[in-house]
């Protein structure tokens, strides 16, 4: 096929493009020209539009709301309203300004004496001239609900007023409102987005109120209450965590297929069974420690007292067994799987509720300042977060900023010195339980531990000087309390720390593919997630204050442990009388 036969068969529709490109030719076909010559001139000349991609409707669409934007500052510039009439362009002028556009962007403006084509330039094949507008130069459709604009605000900022009619995928006609709500349909999915969010926040605020309140009415009614409380979120904290690993849903093992679809019936039991069994034996222990003037004073509850451990070990094995008897070919992996997983849930909650237990029986101090300084953390954390959060902290928690950890740490350091300072002047907060009948209320009377003595430190000469100079009286000594000390070491392990026990939990959650361990407090998930760092807390402040703050006494409980413990019943009445006469000696009248 050769261009003159080509020329004089088809119809004489030359481009000036495709005239340069005749110009240069040097009498010789290339492959590629021959390859395209050879090509139909109906596979070249295709009235379906390209499907754009998803870059090019969210381009389309940003691009038609900013001229939607420009249009509404340029009307409210003139001084004309919304609802009065102004003049709408016609489908005419809207093609003549599009093709204005594309001709701006797409043909070279050709120097003079110079026929040669740009570089990379292809043969130009120029479609058979229809009657009408040619549709290159219509208005592109709107696909999806997407507007397609020739013109960029790069290549041309002049905006463009939205036609009256534009065209869909199907090549039917859409009225201007259609357009205009498209429009709208994103901002709109963003403003309930924004509600939504909002009203998390409400939510979550509440019920942090809620909780403190009902903390704090909790903390004023005593010390069993608080007891109570926390054998409860202990409990809760087990519950969510064990449900994660059941055999409900556990396929049998290959080769085992005889008891598919069957479950192990002991499961469920044998969990709380073990639960209650290790409560018994560490609430034992604290028990006979703080009350041994109580347990060993009664004769009901020695024997108890004296075998609690022998009694412990029994029921624990009594246990054990039943878990043995309860293995079922085919489920050998999970149930096993099964017993691990509690044993591991028992050290990481019981053992630690237990700790938290007996820092309140040594004072409440111990407990509700350590636990205050968790909550503030957590809130400041989340503060800090939300307000100047940008950097993130960890993967496994990508909501926990670098700004919201460093925030919350001083934070907590300042309000530490504060708040622990103010509750240590109440013997009710300070003094170690003698009696659970005991409320905010009652007279508590004790001997209080020397880190809650206020001392003087005296200043240096130099510093001493400067201070007077500069509040215009002697200062020489500062009042302090070794107990703001302590408050200060919490406080860092409660900041730098005890997160990371939150992170523990956020990556036990994406291990499970799981949001929240629960949802038994609204906006917070469960319990767990309430309590994961409260526990690594407790922990901590039960090590630091039994190795440096408690003071080891001998006490009358202790005494009468050894003597009931350590003395036959004849050697017990042998020392009621000699005591006895060392009592008249002093003086003292025993009835």
């Amino acid at each position: 096929m050769s261009r003159s036969s080509s020329a004089t068969t088809g119809t004489p529709f030359v481009s000036r493009s495709a005239f340069n490109a005749l110009t240069v030719d040097d009498g010789e076909d290339t492959d590629n020209e021959q390859q395209e010559e050879e090509i139909p001139q109906t596979e070249v000349i295709s009235t379906e539009p390209a499907k754009p991609s998803k870059s090019q409707i969210k381009k389309a669409q940003k691009q038609a709301r900013t001229e939607r934007r420009k249009q509404l500052k340029a009307s409210s510039k003139a001084g004309t309203a919304d609802n009065s009439p102004s003049h709408t362009p016609s489908l005419e002028e809207s093609i003549a300004r599009t093709a204005e556009a594309t001709a701006d962007i797409s043909l070279p403006h050709p120097v003079e004496g110079h026929t040669e084509p740009p570089l990379n330039a292809e043969p130009q094949h120029e479609p058979v001239p229809q009657s009408g507008v040619p549709e290159a130069l219509l208005p592109q459709p709107v696909i999806n609900g997407d507007i397609q604009h020739l013109n960029t605000a790069e290549n041309n900022p002049t905006p463009h007023p939205i036609p009256v009619k534009l065209l869909d995928e199907e090549r039917k006609f859409v009225s201007k409102p259609d357009v205009e709500q498209v429009l709208k349909s994103e901002p709109d999915s963003q403003e309930a987005e924004r509600t939504k969010k909002l009203q998390s926040i409400l939510t979550r605020t509440l019920w942090t109120f809620i909780m403190i309140g009902g903390f704090v009415a909790l903390l004023l009614m005593g010390h069993v209450y608080m007891i109570m409380l926390a054998m409860l979120c202990q409990t809760l904290v087990y519950r969510e965590v064990t449900a994660l690993f059941s055999l409900k849903n556990a396929a049998p093992e290959s080769g085992e297929v005889e008891n598919k679809g069957k479950k192990d019936p002991w499961s469920k039991t044998l969990n709380w069974y073990f639960f209650a069994v290790t409560n018994y034996f560490l609430y034992g222990e604290s028990i006979i420690y703080y009350f041994k003037h109580v347990i060993f004073s009664d004769g009901q509850l020695l024997p108890f007292a004296t075998n609690h451990r022998i009694i412990s070990f029994t029921l624990y094995t009594i246990g054990f067994v039943g878990f043995v008897m309860s293995l079922r070919r085919g489920f050998l992996k999970q149930q096993f799987g099964l017993f691990c997983w509690v044993h591991m849930s028992l050290l990481l909650i019981v053992v630690s509720g237990h700790f938290i237990v007996n820092n309140i029986l040594e004072g409440m101090i111990w407990f509700w300042v350590p636990a205050s300084l968790v909550i503030c953390n957590d809130t400041f954390a989340y503060i800090w977060g939300m307000t100047v959060g940008r950097t993130p902290l960890i993967k496994l928690s990508p909501k926990k900023t670098v700004e919201g950890f460093v925030g919350a740490f001083w934070s907590t350091l300042l309000f530490s010195v504060i708040w622990g300072t103010y509750f240590m002047r109440f013997n009710y907060m300070i003094c170690p339980v003698h009696d659970l009948g005991v409320s905010a209320w009652s007279n508590v009377q004790c001997t209080p531990n020397p880190v809650f003595v206020w001392r003087e430190w005296q200043i240096w000469s130099p510093l001493r000087v400067f201070l007077s100079q500069l509040l215009g009286k002697s200062v020489t000594v500062i009042p302090y309390a070794p107990y703001q000390l302590h408050l200060l070491v919490f406080a860092v392990f409660a900041s730098l720390v005890a997160p990371f026990g939150g992170f523990f939990a956020s990556g036990f959650k994406r291990a499970f593919n799981i949001k929240d361990f629960g949802h038994s407090i609204p906006g917070h998930g469960g319990m767990t997630d309430r309590m994961d760092c409260q526990f690594l807390m407790g922990v901590f402040t039960y090590v630091y204050y039994s190795s440096l703050i408690r003071e080891h006494h001998v006490s009358v409980g202790s005494i009468l442990q050894m003597i009931v413990s350590g003395l036959t019943v004849q050697e017990q009445v042998e020392l009621m009388k000699d005591l006895k006469r060392y009592m008249q000696g002093q003086g003292i009248v025993i009835a």
